[in-house]
């Protein structure tokens, strides 16, 4: 019997298709550039993930599987801005060489979720399949930039709604923030996309007014120490700001310790690192711009 020939026309248009999918019938990330650009410290990442399948931490509920692959990510170098990889063109990324607040938060979990997919080992393309579906608005990355979700309010707010994560800040005592987001298009030189693409900024506004409509709920400074019993490992604090620019201006996740505390662990930018701080009401009180938090279970 002969080999079968497929016509190299059908080919170009059918790769793209298959690309989409792994061998598993996972669906890939939609990687729009190489992962030269888009995934940075590939032996950090397979060091945790063989441990994790040694270890079998896919077993663990998901917030201790957060807590256990974020310990291994302690000591990190603090890097910002690693999610302007290129001029134009968006795609998910990971970069374990440097993390800033979000990219720690998000690496942690999208990590905790891969390993639900049993494999005898994983590759780039399973994490940044995780990325996408957290970091994209919908879950889906076009290649433009404003796909992402930029503010973490709006994370919030579109990753419960597609069951990623249980937002409990409202079963807390909670006040509303008054808040004006319009950080990113009044210090659009610090981005690159927008400092090389002026026709994104008016619709960064446009973006940033519709948040700035939403009702965000925080619980504040005051009543976080009386909470923080009912804190669970892995769940994503979201750190609410006095003041306008965003509803938030760090983030990070809940280690609780053998005592039972709520520790802060994030990539603090005044540890220059990934460190596991004190408790997160104790956390709070050490900045006068710190107004409360957010509050999300992964699921």
């Amino acid at each position: 019997m002969s080999t079968l020939q497929i016509p190299k026309k059908i080919t170009t248009y059918l790769l793209p298709l298959l690309t989409l999918f792994s061998f598993s019938g996972v669906a890939l990330a939609s990687e729009k550039l190489p992962q030269s650009l888009t995934f940075i410290g590939k032996s950090k990442f397979q060091q945790i993930s063989q441990k994790a399948i040694a270890n079998n931490w896919r077993a663990l509920p998901i917030g201790d599987r957060m807590v256990a692959i974020a310990l291994e990510l302690e000591g990190i170098p603090y890097k910002a801005y690693t999610l302007e990889i290129h001029n134009n063109i968006e795609s998910p990324s990971v970069n374990f060489d440097g993390l800033d607040c979000w990219t720690f938060f998000e690496t942690v979990q999208g990590m905790a979720k891969m390993l639900e997919t049993p494999k005898k080992s994983y590759t780039p393309s399973d994490l940044l399949a995780q990325i996408e579906h957290t970091r994209y608005r919908g879950g889906v990355c076009k290649g433009n930039y404003l796909d992402r979700i930029h503010y973490l309010a709006e994370w919030y707010t579109d990753n419960d709604k597609r069951n990623n994560i249980d937002d409990i800040t409202r079963k807390f005592p909670t006040v509303t923030m008054p808040n004006q987001c319009n950080e990113m298009s009044k210090l659009w030189k610090y981005y690159r996309y927008l400092k090389l693409n002026p026709e994104l900024r008016p619709l960064m506004a446009q973006s940033e007014q519709k948040m700035t409509a939403m009702k965000v709920k925080m619980v504040p400074k005051s009543k976080v120490a009386n909470i923080e019993k009912h804190l669970k490992n892995g769940d994503i604090i979201g750190i609410a700001r006095h003041g306008d620019g965003s509803y938030c201006s760090h983030v990070g996740i809940i280690i609780k310790d053998q005592q039972g505390r709520a520790r802060f662990m994030h990539a603090s930018s005044t540890y220059k690192k990934v460190v596991v701080d004190s408790t997160i009401s104790e956390y709070l009180h050490k900045f006068k711009k710190h107004a409360g938090i957010l509050i999300a279970r992964p699921k």
